[in-house]
């Protein structure tokens, strides 16, 4: 009697937990809120005392605290009242008594209003003064503050390019920023971790893969040179030798776009030029054997990249514009310049008319225009899918136009 098998058992729970433990005394943390809020209230508290000092002085100087008195009494027995300020008292001795006092309430209004309005104006000036000085204290204060977000997007840019290696580190209290930069460098250590993993994979699926189709394409290359095997049999094996090159084409298609998906680490020196004239060379053969011509001016266009992966570019652009070409009388223009600060590659071919709509359709995987997946012995539908993502993998990217009377224009656009 055979043994029950042991039920699977459940995997591992993760040991990394992105949750931390909250602090004992959670409103003693200093967060981002409380910096602030103590750092403005500070601010105004200093503001208001600074205003509040100053409207004080400049009061007592309106009011003229300590200064001379506003009117003073001359003469002995007959009492005559004098002011510099208010000359309509000078010869109010004279008046009646109620004309006297009348006249003197009068001129300590107006110099009551004289002093509000030399208030107002000199706290207006006051004000804009500490309005400019806290404006400008407060933006200092909250750049300091701030700074931390710009240290994170400076690293989340070089992540951007690539660079999986970079982390924030961000020292300082344990506030909201600090927590946000902890995470981002948590979230950066999975996802190296993940691309690692994802090349290690490509790097071992790329060798068993090829190696099974090496030794089918060898075996049947073996049987295929053997003069005295019947032609049923060499035909059956010239179509599996196509089927088995189909599978390799497709398999280092496979592998060439999950390389190419990830930014370009490795960079040098590339001239567009010459990556175009080694894929002509490589093409020019197919292109005489159907009768299409390539022409073009290749002008030097230096790029940061990958020598291997830009010459593929060159390649599949190519050999899709002599395959896709007209019978009789095709070409196919491949230009190199440099335009606006960019270096720019084109391959323009005469060609079946290709609708408008389905430009977006070609660089998908496994489309063809107008043909099935497996239909068509041209290509394993991955050339422009490669393109695109090499494209993008260099910090440039393609676009395809139908031109006029049928072809295609593909114009690629990367950064010097």
């Amino acid at each position: 009697m055979a043994a029950t098998p042991a039920p699977p058992q459940a995997p591992p729970k993760p040991t990394w937990d992105p949750r931390r433990p909250e602090p004992p005394f959670p409103w003693l943390r200093p967060t981002i809120r409380i910096r602030l809020t103590l750092l403005y209230g500070g601010m105004f508290l200093i503001a208001g005392i600074l205003l509040l000092s100053i409207i004080y002085l400049l009061a007592a100087q309106a009011l003229n605290t300590g200064n001379e008195p506003l009117f003073k009494i001359v003469g002995g027995t007959d009492i005559r009242v004098s002011s510099d300020n208010c000359p309509a008292v000078n010869n109010a001795s004279n008046l009646p008594l109620d004309t006297f006092n009348q006249t003197i309430s009068a001129c300590i209004d107006h110099q009551r209003q004289v002093a509000l309005d030399n208030l107002l104006s000199r706290s207006l000036l006051a004000l804009l003064g500490l309005a400019v000085i806290a404006f400008a204290f407060g933006y200092a204060m909250a750049g300091r503050v701030l700074s931390p977000l710009g240290r994170i997007t400076r690293t989340a840019r070089a992540v951007a390019g690539s660079d999986l290696s970079r982390r924030i580190e961000l020292d300082g209290p344990d506030d909201e920023l600090k927590e946000l930069a902890d995470t981002f460098d948590e979230m950066l250590e999975r996802l190296q971790r993940a691309f690692t993993a994802q090349q290690r994979f490509v790097g071992n699926a790329s060798h068993e893969l090829r190696t099974p189709l090496a030794i089918n394409r060898t075996l049947l290359e073996v049987h295929l040179s053997d003069p005295s095997a019947p032609v049923e049999l060499q035909q059956l094996g010239k179509t599996l030798l196509a089927t088995n090159e189909r599978s390799e084409q497709l398999v280092e298609g496979l592998l060439l776009l999950a390389r190419s998906d990830n930014q370009i680490v490795e960079r040098k020196p590339v001239d567009l030029a010459e990556v175009a004239e080694q894929a002509v060379d490589q093409v020019h053969g197919e292109a005489l054997a159907k009768g299409v011509v390539i022409r073009g001016e290749q002008k030097p266009a230096v790029v940061q990249g990958n020598g291997v992966l830009l010459e593929r570019i060159a390649l599949n652009l190519l050999q899709n514009a002599v395959r896709y070409n007209v019978p009789e009388g095709g070409w196919v223009e491949v230009t190199t310049e440099v335009q606006h600060g960019q270096a720019v590659l084109v391959v323009s071919n005469t060609g079946p008319v290709v609708p408008a709509y389905e430009i977006d359709n070609l660089f998908e995987p496994f489309r063809r225009l107008r043909t099935e997946r497996t239909g068509s012995d041209k290509g394993v539908g991955l050339g422009l899918s490669i393109v695109r993502s090499v494209a993008r993998a260099h910090g440039g990217h393609i676009s395809a136009q139908p031109r006029e009377g049928g072809g295609l224009v593909m114009r690629v656009t990367l950064p010097v």
